[in-house]
């Protein structure tokens, strides 16, 4: 049986020893004429986040970018690690965390990249007949906004230019597979309102995308006539959409309190939008420096006030937490995953979409209606200070809704 030298181990035992990547950054640096200061403490972060191979893997691939030609300086480091493609590579991920946190290089554009290539998927879904008004289109909204961000105002973000990419995709495809239409300018308003029909629920906010293409596009003379205007969104401004039934809101609640087997981000995700209507994002976006673990409150979002926790909604959020340090992670959030263990980012959207698909309710229709329940219930006005919400956005749960109680008794008058 084959023995390491050093430690006298055998081959196997010697790939699981947790000193493997220690040894193998001392290698790095005696071979290296001037190591970097940062390489012993950035090996041993990865000895603590991956497993022995893994870590060594990466020690080995940093390696060889350090003994190229190349400029060594952090940032010029952190480019060349990066893999071309949707994934920058577990190596640039690290390097990145690691910089970042040390403040010796900035953050990768990669965010941007991946939207860029969302974005560019979209737009070459579109028939080719079709695609150079809408690839125009996409670019003044990105012109619009950068004025936007140094105007200091709010610019569209890149779920919103996405959205509208995916809207003018479908009616291109409506245009030319079933009215037989190849020029923007053959659009007429009947066109509209037959795309429109399709999806009635999608209405208001396809027309207002609509809008905003067709006027762009009568400002580059692509077309003569706004076949959109004069048409409204139609029907009702108020809530519109489900909520649970008070026994479905105790088995979820009996679920999430007593089930073990159910994953802790689940039920931190579904007992916060049940009893506190916590969003999705105020929830990925919670961190370990939110909360008193004293006073047992949390910050949520935007709220001007730290939300007080009730003992089963703790007793969930302590679960996590457990969950979070078990994966031994630096990640300030206390929801963590696979992806974002060892880096610093949040959750993805995506996760966040699927963690309540197990028990069949998704995470806008819980907390719906929880604050439905409150603004039909209290001021919405006091709803909306402690939400941190504009009071116009807490109204329309009050659309069409009187509660009998509150209504002058007939027989008295």
């Amino acid at each position: 049986m084959r023995r390491h030298a050093g430690l006298g181990l055998c081959s196997a035992c010697w790939q699981r020893h947790p000193d493997r990547p220690f040894v193998r950054a001392e290698n790095l640096i005696a071979e290296l004429a001037e190591p970097p200061e940062w390489l012993r403490d950035f090996a041993a972060d990865l000895a603590a986040k991956y497993c022995v191979s893994r870590a060594c893997t990466m020690i080995t691939s940093l390696g060889r970018l350090l003994l190229d030609e190349q400029p060594n300086h952090p940032q010029a480091l952190l480019e060349r690690s990066r893999r071309s493609g949707r994934s920058m590579g577990s190596l640039a991920r690290a390097l990145e965390t690691s910089f970042t946190g040390q403040g010796i290089a900035m953050a990768t554009d990669q965010g941007e990249r991946l939207a860029a290539g969302r974005r560019q998927r979209r737009i070459d879904a579109v028939p080719e007949t079709l695609r150079p008004p809408v690839d125009a289109f996409a670019a003044f909204m990105m012109s619009s906004r950068e004025r936007a961000r140094r105007a200091g105002t709010r610019p569209r973000s890149d779920a919103t230019v996405e959205a509208a990419l995916v809207i003018m995709r479908d009616l291109a495809r409506f245009l030319t597979g079933e009215r037989g239409k190849h020029d923007w300018a053959l659009t007429d308003v009947h066109d509209v309102e037959a795309f429109l029909a399709g999806s009635p629920k999608a209405r208001k906010r396809r027309l207002v995308v609509l809008g905003q293409f067709f006027r762009f596009a009568r400002w580059r003379k692509i077309v003569l006539v706004d076949p959109t205007r004069g048409l409204t969104c139609r029907g009702s401004s108020g809530f519109t959409g489900a909520t649970l039934t008070l026994d479905q809101q105790r088995v979820l609640f009996r679920r999430w309190t007593t089930d073990r087997a159910v994953h802790p981000h689940e039920a931190l995700l579904g007992m916060l939008a049940l009893l506190h209507g916590a969003s999705s994002r105020e929830v990925k976006m919670l961190q370990t420096v939110d909360l008193d673990l004293r006073a047992r409150t949390a910050r949520l979002g935007d709220r001007p006030h730290p939300v007080p926790l009730d003992p089963a909604s703790w007793a969930v959020l302590e679960r996590c937490l457990a969950h979070r340090e078990a994966q031994r992670t630096d990640n300030p959030h206390v929801m963590v995953t696979r992806q974002t263990k060892s880096g610093r980012g949040p959750a993805s959207t995506a996760y966040l979409s699927h963690v309540l698909d197990a028990c069949g309710f998704p995470p806008r229709m819980i907390r719906c209606t929880r604050l439905l329940d409150l603004v039909n219930t209290m001021d919405p006005k006091l709803v909306a200070a402690a939400f941190g919400m504009d009071p116009e956005a807490t109204m329309i749960y009050l659309a069409d809704r009187v509660d009998p109680g509150r209504l002058p008794d007939p027989e008295s008058r």
